[in-house]
């Protein structure tokens, strides 16, 4: 039998982006927001139902993460609370806005951070709390609202790290940063955009994208250089093109699985993924004492596996030193949780094969 892989990423084909791909030769204009970024952002803004300037893209999500930390004047040298169930990006863009990641743990059900119940973390932090950083976990849609009144009610610096979440992202007046990377549902090769109602926080993070520069070529604060190019623009112009049929590939594959192994106890997966929403990743949980033995089937099946989020953001030896709070469920959820191979063209029998190893192991 032949292997399958984890991933297969597909970005449009040559002959989508060549279009876009003359305009930039026609127009020689290679970087510096031009007009190729500009129209992606303006797209993508009416996909997420948004007025003028509320996108702006950046060169990869983690720097769109640490731009808009910095843009909502979080304090340098305070804790950035977050989830330690995330990838580990999420910390190196606290570090990079000059802040400390602070882990807390998730809500056993949703798999992030609960709006509501992160007062009493907050309360208990070492040290003074200066910003949060939720997480959508593996594109999973976080409650907008619910973030949005946490900011207000508290005064808190918030950016949602929605790096997986193109499909199903709501955006509100709490900024939130989508990864647009090769292993995305909708990708440019490399890239991101900040979306926000508001328009002022939006252009304060696109000057800090560029060098900090005003209208007058004046550096007017700290800031750095976090553009996107214009091919790497074009390329999510083609691929935005081609969205509505390259999102059905993904919920044909996802819904696919969901039904070869509907009626299990012994694996679940994301509410809604592949319902009502869908990333590239197909991420389940197992009953307990069953991942080990489903992951090992699968291997000896040639089928690759995951787990995207290690032992957890806290768990690195970059991170280790940074403080943290009690991790219960993070440390379940490391245990428990895997990921089987997903891409838009997965054919159904490879699918079904994946499911009948993954439930006789169970």
């Amino acid at each position: 039998m032949r292997s399958v892989p984890i991933m297969r990423p597909m970005l449009p084909a040559a002959e989508r982006v060549v279009e876009y791909l003359r305009r930039i030769d026609a127009g020689r204009s290679y970087s510096n927001f031009g007009p190729l970024a500009c129209a992606l952002e303006e797209r993508l803004a009416q996909r997420y139902r948004l007025g003028p300037g509320t996108v702006t893209t950046v060169a990869n999500a983690t720097l769109g993460l640490a731009l808009a930390l910095a843009a909502q004047g979080a304090a340098r040298g305070t804790l950035c609370a977050m989830p330690a169930w995330t990838f580990v990006a999420s910390a190196h863009a606290a570090v990079a806005a000059g802040l400390v990641p602070y882990f807390v743990d998730v809500d056993a059900d949703t798999w992030a951070l609960d709006a509501e119940a992160l007062a009493d973390a907050l309360a208990r932090a070492p040290a003074p709390v200066g910003a949060v950083m939720p997480v959508a976990p593996f594109g999973r849609p976080l409650d907008a609202k619910a973030w949005d009144a946490f900011q207000a009610r508290t005064g808190l610096p918030v950016v949602i790290d929605a790096a997986a979440g193109f499909d199903a992202l709501t955006a509100g007046a709490t900024p939130a940063v989508v990864s647009l990377h090769a292993t995305k549902v909708l990708g440019t090769g490399e890239g991101g955009f900040l979306a926000c109602a508001d328009p002022a926080l939006v252009r304060r993070v696109r000057t800090a994208s560029n060098f900090g520069l005003d209208p007058d070529r004046r550096a007017t604060s700290p800031a750095t250089n976090a553009k996107l190019s214009e091919y790497h623009a074009a390329v999510g112009l083609a691929a935005l093109d081609e969205w509505a049929a390259a999102r059905a590939q993904w919920m044909g594959a996802a819904g696919a699985y969901r039904r070869a192994v509907d009626g299990s106890n012994r694996v679940r997966f994301q509410d809604g993924f592949g319902e009502t929403w869908v990333s590239s990743t197909c991420v389940l949980r197992a009953a307990d004492g069953a991942a080990g033995r489903i992951e090992g089937a699968l291997a000896a099946a040639g089928v690759e596996t995951r787990h995207w989020w290690g032992q957890g953001a806290h768990a690195h030896p970059a991170t280790a030193p940074f403080p943290r709070a009690a991790l219960p469920v993070t440390e379940a959820l490391a245990e428990t949780t895997f990921a089987v191979p997903l891409w838009r063209d997965l054919g159904s029998a490879e699918i079904e094969r994946v499911a009948e190893i993954m439930l006789a192991a169970a």
